[in-house]
């Protein structure tokens, strides 16, 4: 689905921000991309996306290059950003106009998606709240139907109804032939969702793994006193004790946390690259 090769980006003549980025993203899930402020999120985002071209190495999605703009690309890659840049138009006039740019779409199921969401058709989008933007922007892409779905900070701005909803739909909507790529820092919002994970820090991709691979060679367990961080691999203080992580010997109790795992990778990323072995190119440590 997606191949990036010896990727390099930098904007302007600024320190590159991607050096020799290698990922493979094979088709069929929903992956988390996970990241720090700053770690290039975005930009590979709008690099996958062809809002930015690389400065050195390819960038193939679904068998294009992105930054050549084919339409049969285009038709087949929506890209929801953080940000939300719509036109003055009605909703209806605004799947009317760009509705017709994705062969696949479903305007039934637009429809349907308003309706769980609670929103019409007949509402100015600049009018709008910022939850409600988003909400209608996530109905367009879902119902474009499309291969590729790419949303940067998803629910950002969705009360706590509107997550609950957006999980279910996201569920409903995944299949062998369609790929999500959910960025966010709202980790517990989606948590049962993003599978594989890929961990991003200072321009490396420094993680990729499902989780029935973290499950396999982590344990968490939550305890209730502080741990001795010699008897640990990581220990982080949550609400009600500790969570900790552990080489896995079938006895944990705790799903994967996947806050407490990202600072963990983030922390120990030398330990990790080992105890995993992954081909991928990590930062050091």
């Amino acid at each position: 689905m997606i191949q990036l090769t010896d990727l390099s980006f930098a904007y302007g003549k600024g320190q590159p921000l991607f050096e020799g980025l290698q990922l493979s993203i094979p088709g069929g899930n929903i992956y988390g991309l996970l990241g720090k402020n700053g770690a290039g999120k975005t930009t590979l985002l709008s690099l996958i996306s062809g809002l930015l071209f690389p400065t050195e190495g390819s960038c193939e999605v679904m068998g294009y290059t992105p930054s050549g703009r084919a339409p049969s690309l285009l038709a087949d890659l929506f890209f929801i950003p953080e940000e939300l840049h719509i036109p003055s138009l009605r909703v209806k006039a605004f799947v009317d106009i760009y509705a017709p740019f994705y062969p696949k779409f479903d305007h039934a199921q637009f429809e349907n998606l308003l309706a769980e969401f609670k929103l019409e058709d007949d509402r100015k989008l600049t009018k709008l709240s910022y939850g409600q933007k988003k909400k209608v922007m996530l109905c367009f892409g879902l119902a474009t139907n499309c291969r590729l779905l790419i949303m940067d900070e998803p629910t950002n701005g969705l009360d706590i109804p509107s997550k609950t909803q957006l999980r279910k739909i996201l569920a409903g909507a995944i299949s062998d032939d369609r790929t999500f790529i959910i960025s966010t820092h709202q980790v517990r919002d989606l948590a049962n969702l993003m599978d594989p994970i890929i961990i991003i820090n200072e321009g490396k991709i420094i993680f990729q793994e499902t989780l029935e691979s973290i499950n396999n060679k982590l344990q968490f367990q939550l305890e209730y006193q502080e741990p001795d961080p010699q008897q640990v691999i990581y220990a982080e203080r949550v609400p009600g004790g500790y969570m900790t992580i552990n080489p896995q010997n079938g006895e944990g109790e705790e799903e994967v946390d996947l806050e407490v795992l990202f600072n963990a990778v983030i922390e120990k990323t030398s330990y990790f690259t080992d105890l995993f072995k992954t081909d991928y190119n990590y930062a050091s440590e």
